[in-house]
């Protein structure tokens, strides 16, 4: 069981509650779950979960991990400028990222797999798809 929260004394509150009724043990701050690497920053009051693992696991059973990237060229009319730069610390912030997920037979009358993607741009949506 993974337990979260924003007050500790609330959290332990029930880890005692529970460990009252049901035999356990606390292992400590979550490392992972489902295959996600958890990462936190206290001072800034986040976490993230990364699913780096699971795409390396993926990228072997496909045999594609020894794949070489290739960045996507520029037309060569296009300029870049300092001006186009960000200035401010909140553009400096906005990055693209991309998650995805799949299942495998999820679909409990059809058996068939769901998967999709999202791209956000400073946490702003901008290509999803999602398919059965």
């Amino acid at each position: 069981m993974l337990i979260e929260g924003s007050s500790m004394r609330e959290i332990n509150n029930l880890k005692t509650r529970l460990s009252a009724t049901f035999e356990m043990k606390d292992l400590g701050p979550a490392k992972q779950i489902m295959g996600m690497k958890i990462s936190r920053d206290r001072s800034a009051g986040s976490l993230n979960l990364s699913k780096e693992l699971h795409i390396e696991k993926v990228q072997s059973r496909f045999r594609v991990s020894d794949a070489k990237p290739r960045t996507t060229p520029l037309a060569n009319n296009f300029k870049l400028s300092n001006e186009q730069s960000p200035n401010t610390v909140e553009e400096r912030n906005v990055t693209l990222q991309g998650f995805m997920d799949a299942d495998l037979g999820g679909d409990v009358d059809s058996s068939k797999s769901t998967s999709g993607y999202i791209y956000t741009i400073g946490g702003t949506a901008v290509s999803w798809m999602s398919r059965l």
